[in-house]
């Protein structure tokens, strides 16, 4: 009860504060660094926000694409910057205002990009995952403490409405199992799939479970790129929860499903769909098991699930944060766990490919 008490006070959002910075009724002026994919998800979304009244405004991108930022100029009428040193001179000169940024670059600039700004006195969201080493990751958070700066990871899974449905149906899980598959795509390709696709669902249980990994089994192998395109995991916790995750991005469909047993429930999330689906077992007709008595004491919910865009809310959030200076839903520490979970599965699959000499998958 004190932990489902807790993840709800996180989404409702903490207590603790960073720093005095912003007055409340203040505008956020915020910038995208990386207009690729995401990126221009962030894009579209800022100015949304400001156009429902939230009280925020997109003053500039950061593009390193010279060709790339020629468009967004035109697109957006915007400043452009081929760099985050560039912006910030801007900034220092007034010619631009920015107090916060969406670092949406791939995975290895995370750290240089993210580590500027928040140096620089801006408050960071950097997608997932948060740095390409835990050493990055580390002094990510150690900047955002020393600067008083927000650092929030894009781990957006956290702020689907199904997640937020489930909190209060906690009650001490012991067996997860995962599956987020999808189409090949040239996307993230910098990163293996394990930090591409399943680091959404290490960060989810990682949360849910609130216990320390035991132990943890891992296979995977590269099919169509250099790196490991699908994987299959066990981890074992200290309290005795397991949790089966498979990943995929050669997959033939899209799956993001979340299954979980507790004491007489069963529990099925599916992200992309947003829905939620309880199962709950009377223990009375399962100590005297027929097919009519185990039938009846099967009790299926369907909760109320109020639909929105994850990374909508994610950004909503991330704003609240650097108005109210309140400690962010998904902070620095978050995303450095999920890393080090993320790495540690790597090495691991590293170390099965080796002991069975699956070298003949590599390209």
């Amino acid at each position: 009860m004190n932990f489902i008490r807790a993840v709800s006070a996180r989404l409702r959002g903490r207590e603790k504060r960073v720093s005095a910075a912003l007055p409340k009724a203040d505008i956020s002026n915020v910038i995208v660094c990386g207009a690729g994919a995401f990126g221009r998800n962030h894009l579209r979304i800022y100015p949304a926000l400001e156009e429902s009244g939230v009280p925020v405004r997109l003053t500039g991108i950061v593009e390193t694409d010279q060709s790339m930022a020629e468009t967004l100029r035109l697109e957006w009428n915007l400043p452009v910057y081929g760099s985050i040193s560039a912006c910030l001179v801007d900034r220092d000169a007034g010619r631009l205002q920015v107090d916060a940024a969406s670092v949406c670059v791939p995975t290895i600039s995370h750290f240089p990009a993210a580590s500027a700004l928040l140096t620089a006195g801006v408050d960071v969201l950097v997608e997932k995952p948060i740095a390409a080493s835990l050493e990055e990751a580390s002094q990510l958070v150690a900047l955002a403490n020393q600067h008083q700066r927000i650092l929030q990871v894009g781990h957006l899974e956290r702020f689907n409405p199904a997640v937020a449905a489930v909190i209060p149906l906690l009650n001490g899980p012991m067996f997860f199992e995962a599956h987020r598959l999808n189409v090949f795509s040239p996307r993230s390709l910098d990163v293996d799939v394990v930090l591409d696709l399943m680091i959404h669902d290490l960060d989810i249980v990682l949360t849910l479970a609130q216990s320390p990994v035991s132990q943890v089994h891992a296979v995977g192998l590269p099919i169509l790129s250099s790196k490991v395109d699908i994987a299959n995991v066990r981890i074992e916790f200290e309290s005795g929860c397991v949790a089966n995750f498979t990943a995929s991005r050669v997959s033939t469909e899209r799956v993001r499903k979340l299954r979980f047993f507790q004491p007489h429930q069963y529990v099925s999330i599916d992200y992309a769909r947003q829905d939620l689906l309880v199962i709950n077992v009377d223990p009375r007709a399962a100590s005297t098991p027929s097919p009519q008595s185990l039938t009846a004491g099967l009790n299926m919910q369907k909760p109320v699930v109020t639909q929105g865009e994850p990374l909508r809310l994610e950004i909503e959030s991330f704003l609240e944060s650097v108005r109210s200076r309140k400690q962010p839903i998904v902070t620095g520490e978050d995303g450095r766990n999920a890393l080090a979970l993320a790495l540690q599965i790597t090495s691991a699959i590293a170390d099965h490919a080796k002991r069975a000499g699956l070298d003949r998958y590599t390209l």
